[in-house]
């Protein structure tokens, strides 16, 4: 007899801590402050960080991560960092790699960073958008008949 496959979802276990100190995230956004359109929200005891509407960094557990895709990932593998993995024990991670704290430290270059994970999150922005266009238009060419 073939054995079913399970429907159930995996189970991710408890979020760590994203718990942010004022003090780190006061020093990252004076850091970041040449940036055009800084902000920052708070999310999950974390903080995410915005340039107008785009997500592009994470602040979590006094880390600094940024948004990566292929044009920039393996500097930050380069440098030894390690992707966010909010899940503990988990092989799930998400597009975002720790900032070297060398990087942190010098403003000039983490704008630098900065500004190129910002052109992955635009990208990766509109790429997300194109799917639910394709269905706007299937669901008007359904109605149209």
């Amino acid at each position: 007899m073939a054995k079913q496959a399970s429907t159930k979802r995996p189970v991710r276990g408890r979020l760590k801590s994203m718990r942010v100190s004022s003090g780190f995230r006061a020093f990252v956004l004076d850091q970041l402050a040449g940036l055009s359109g800084i902000h920052d929200r708070a999310m999950f005891g974390g903080v995410g960080l915005y340039t107008g509407d785009v997500f592009f960094g994470i602040l979590a557990s006094d880390v600094l991560y940024f948004k990566v895709d292929d044009s920039n990932r393996q500097d930050y593998k380069l440098a030894g960092s390690r992707p966010f993995m909010p899940y503990p024990g988990q092989t799930m991670t998400m597009s975002y790699y720790a900032v070297p704290i060398e990087i942190v430290e010098d403003a000039a270059t983490l704008v630098v960073w900065a500004t190129r994970a910002v052109d992955v999150a635009k990208v990766s922005k509109k790429s997300a958008r194109k799917p639910a266009k394709k269905r706007e238009r299937l669901s008007d060419q359904r109605k149209r008949r």
